[in-house]
């Protein structure tokens, strides 16, 4: 009995536990190691380097000159990603015309703007008096003068302004083919309109597909707005121009302007990380990605909004 009662008791003793022995990866703390190190050794080298010369840096980083470029930059940007989406969401529709005219109108649009640099469309822009001296727009009492008429600004705005269009009508097009045709019929047969299908059902949804790319058209823009600064339109870059002309300090205005395009895309990728979110919502992947400035930036706000 005894022998018997012991083996029972053996039997419905309780296993040992598993012990989960978390794997180290050495690996990654040599590298990491490794990275801190040299990023360690350029600051250094950055900062003790006397020919940086930060103070002039420090001088000219809030120049009026240079703020007055910044502002211009910014005004490039806006007014340029503006007519860019118009004009976008207009090929795009077009493009998806069952009339093989006018699909064919805006694949030529787009054909002709995406395969010429934009430096050399800003420049056509610039001297277009010498083919057009005179623009009348087709009314017969109405000459104005290509000169007067196409500034430096203007020029700068529909270079960018249209090349920027190409580009946003295949980001809307592939945005608008996301959505699954199903849901399109459906609203088509609850008595939708097509402008009230496009309004209520596939641009909320085409919006996901939409915005990351048009984030990142936003940002190059800024940064491919300094172009503007070969036909002397005095934008953040060639506001820098003017002033190292008189001081020759190159390196430290190049410097400067770098680091005004740092400050103005990081400010846009946090704003593009707040609308990815947002039109992520009810996603199974609700995590937008973004730049590691704006998840930090949202970490903050989320744990002082829960204090």
């Amino acid at each position: 009995m005894t022998g018997t009662a012991t083996e029972t008791d053996e039997t419905t003793a309780r296993p040992e536990e598993i012990r989960a022995v978390p794997v180290r990866h050495y690996g990654r703390w040599v590298a990491a190691v490794i990275v801190a190190l040299i990023a360690a050794a350029l600051t250094y080298s950055v900062f003790t380097n006397a020919r940086f010369r930060w103070g002039d840096i420090g001088h000219f980083l809030f120049d009026h000159r240079i703020l007055h470029g910044v502002v211009v930059t910014l005004e490039l940007t806006a007014l340029s990603m503006i007519i860019g989406i118009i004009l976008g969401v207009l090929l795009a529709i077009m493009r998806l015309s069952p009339n093989p005219l006018v699909a064919g109108a805006s694949s030529f649009y787009i054909w002709i703007f995406r395969g010429t640099p934009v430096l050399v469309q800003i420049l056509l822009w610039y001297n277009v008096s010498a083919l057009y001296p005179k623009i009348s727009f087709g009314l017969p009492f109405v000459h104005l003068n290509a000169n007067d008429l196409i500034t430096p600004f203007v020029a700068a705005i529909l270079a960018l302004g249209l090349n920027e269009g190409a580009y946003m009508a295949e980001i809307v097009r592939a945005g608008l083919l996301s959505v699954d045709e199903g849901q399109t019929e459906a609203a088509h047969a609850l008595g939708m309109t097509r402008l009230q299908t496009m309004r209520r059902i596939v641009l909320p949804q085409a919006m996901r597909v939409i915005i990351p790319p048009t984030g990142n058209e936003t940002i190059s823009m800024l940064k491919t707005s300094s172009l503007v600064s070969v036909i002397a339109y005095a934008e953040l870059t060639y506001s820098a121009a003017l002033i190292d002309s008189v001081n020759y300090l190159v390196i430290q205005l190049l410097i400067v302007i770098s680091i005004w395009y740092l400050f103005l895309t990081t400010i846009l990728s946090i704003g593009q990380y707040y609308l990815e979110r947002h039109y992520s919502r009810g996603s199974s992947r609700q995590d937008p990605g973004g730049s590691i400035l704006a998840k930090i930036f949202s970490g903050m706000f989320s744990v002082r909004h829960g204090q």
